[in-house]
Formats: structure tokens, sequence, C-alpha cells
């Protein structure tokens, strides 16, 4: 049987990109593993991830969740950096 860390090291997505797709979607840790990988083969599928992550920072923002808006956004940070093929979209 696979594990969870199993299935990380099969994807193009770090633990903390996967962790804001399941709080953005509302989904444990191991099907938003498996969204953001099927996104990741979309077309426009690291737009939506790219969004995700924005729409958790400005949710953390009206919480005044400081600590975890610095998380998001050196979240959005790496996932620019390793998927870089919309990088000037909002």
């Amino acid at each position: 049987m696979l594990t969870y860390e199993d299935c990380l090291g099969l994807c193009d997505l770090t633990d903390d990109e996967i962790r804001a797709i399941a709080e953005h979607e509302h989904l444990a840790q191991i099907a938003a593993l498996e969204l953001g990988q099927y996104l990741l083969e979309m077309p426009d599928g690291d737009l939506v991830i790219r969004r995700m992550i924005l729409d958790d920072i400005r949710a953390a923002e009206a919480r005044n969740d400081r600590h975890r808006t610095l998380a998001l956004k050196a979240t959005l940070r790496h996932f620019v950096e390793t998927h870089p093929r919309h990088k000037g979209a909002a």
C-alpha cells in the first residue's frame, strides 16, 4: 500500500502546495495531492493552483493570520518559480 509520503515523492508539488490546495478545496491532503497532480497535467491547471493559493492568502489576511499569510506567500513564490509557464498571469 502506498503512503502519503510515497505519493508525494511521485508528485510534482510540494507538501506546502498540496496543503494549500487541501485548505482551499476542503479536502484531505491525499485527495488534494491527487487533484493537484491532475491539475498540473491540464493545459491551464497551474493557473488554477496559483489562484487557489492566492485565494488562501486573501483568506488568511482576512483572518489577520500573519503566520499563515507569510507561509502561503512563500508557497506561492516557490510554486511560481518551479512552474513558470504562466508566471505573469494573475
